[in-house]
């Protein structure tokens, strides 16, 4: 133990260290109270006896505190100045982002930078960031680990287990990635946009989300031309590693086609944060507005869209995001008239109900087609059984109808003469009719005449002088 305190003198365990890489792996600069609410949101719902909230947040947090003092220790993090509010903020070295690619099983190259300095300015914008991570996560504590807390505790911490799921894990996010409109993914150049967040979560059904966190400090003019950017970026193609050339985007992600059929680009968010002087209410229309070029789709007779070519963008406000969370009725999609969950909005419900109608409606046909079809065989199969059986022969001697089988021997033929002896007879009075002939003949030969006597007589005569004869040789 005394070795353990030497190596890590603040006690801090693995899984809190794992914590801490994983998440400053992806978020780049975080307070310990939101590494602590992603990495072991158990804790949140501890220690809510204490006399304020912030000696609430003090002990819940002391883990990860810990872990972090251990780590820079060990030369893995470093602090990065303080929030507006006061509280530190942390960040991984490059030894420590090395680290952290192999808790998140990502290249090195994909870690990005150290997010050194993000804290000079309180790093209002990271937080926000981070906040909006949070919000879609909804992060679930795990109630094995609560389950020596009193009561109240447990209810509180299952509460949050039955309300309504978030999206992807903590791995499923990566932030401040650069979308190059020239240049490389490693050197991009002049031109091309940052996306605040990427999303990649294929099994909650959002393969790919690009979210853009505004802290409405933005007009809506540049909002809109930071959009130009992702569209100029969406439209670039580049060679694969197979030789073949495809849109940039898709060498980097791998999305399956959407479900609606639509050929669209990736989806945009952007979540609005109130905290500056700009208020979304106006801003959003006038966005609409300006990019309407980018994400209008043509409209169909069915009454849906299809929105081929264009990307989707979603806008929703952090408050709401945090109360309801991903699944909640909260998302705007620009040519949309009402709110709704996220799944929704990034894809297009009324073409899918459509296509399932239309899909609907060509097996009704086809199956209304092969029932015709069949009721057609049956009648004609019926009709060709009414002619055969007026065709079928009778016995000339009896009467009867012939068998199939008597029919088909009736029929046969060898070079063209009959092979039936009786052709117009059934089986039963062919048979009898062979047996009359056959007894006659039995008769005859029980009962011979004169005529066949004196054969027998005369062969009696031939051997007695045959006998004679023998006898009278010397």
């Amino acid at each position: 133990m005394a070795s353990k305190r030497i190596t890590n003198p603040a006690g801090s365990t693995n899984n809190y260290r794992g914590d801490v890489l994983r998440v400053l792996g992806v978020l780049k600069v975080a307070t310990a109270d939101q590494i602590q609410r992603i990495g072991a949101p158990h804790l949140t719902f501890r220690h809510a006896d204490k006399e304020s909230p912030s000696k609430q947040k003090q002990a819940r947090t002391a883990s990860h505190t810990g872990a972090l003092s251990d780590m820079r220790k060990h030369g893995l993090s470093e602090n990065g100045g303080s929030t507006v509010a006061g509280d530190s903020l942390r960040n991984l070295t490059p030894k420590g982002l090395e680290a952290a690619s192999y808790e998140l099983r990502r290249p090195a190259t994909e870690m990005g930078s150290t997010a050194r300095g993000a804290g000079s300015s309180g790093a209002s914008h990271p937080m926000t960031v981070n906040e909006t991570v949070i919000a879609m996560l909804r992060p679930k504590p795990n109630m094995t680990k609560l389950a020596g807390d009193p009561p109240h505790v447990q209810a509180a911490a299952q509460a949050a287990v039955d309300s309504p799921d978030g999206i992807g894990t903590i791995a499923s996010y990566w932030t401040e990635v650069p979308l190059p409109a020239t240049g490389t993914w490693n050197a991009p150049g002049k031109g091309g946009a940052q996306a605040d967040l990427v999303l990649t979560a294929p099994q909650d059904q959002v393969p790919l989300l690009f979210i853009e966190v505004d802290n409405c400090h933005e007009t809506a003019e540049e909002l809109a031309l930071k959009l130009e950017k992702y569209a100029r970026f969406f439209k670039r193609k580049a060679k694969d590693t197979d030789g073949k050339e495809r849109p940039m985007w898709r060498t980097r992600w791998t999305t399956p086609d959407t479900t609606s059929g639509d050929k669209t680009h990736p989806p945009v968010l952007l979540v609005f944060n109130r905290i500056g002087e700009r208020n979304p209410n106006r801003t959003i229309p006038r966005l609409m507005d300006l990019t309407r070029h980018l994400w209008e789709g043509e409209r169909q007779k069915a009454g849906h869209h299809h929105y081929d070519g264009r990307i989707p963008i979603i806008a929703t406000g952090l408050n709401n995001l945090r109360k309801h969370g991903p699944n909640g009725p909260v998302f705007l999609r620009f040519g949309r008239d009402h709110m709704e969950p996220l799944r929704d909005a990034i894809g297009n419900p009324r073409r899918e109900a459509a296509d399932a109608r239309a899909r609907e409606e060509s097996a009704r046909a086809q199956a209304e087609y092969q029932a015709k079809v069949q009721r057609a065989a049956q009648e004609q199969a019926a009709k060709q059984a009414a002619e055969r059986e007026a065709r079928r022969p009778a016995c000339a001697g009896c009467g009867a109808k012939f068998t199939d089988a008597r029919w088909e021997a009736a029929q046969a033929t060898d070079w063209g003469a009959p092979k039936d002896s009786h052709p117009h007879l059934c089986d039963g009075c062919k048979a009898n009719s062979v047996a009359s002939p056959l007894a006659q003949g039995t008769r005859e030969r029980q009962e011979p005449g004169q005529d066949q006597a004196v054969p027998q007589q005369k062969a009696a005569g031939w051997l007695s002088s045959l006998r004679r004869r023998a006898g009278q040789a010397p």
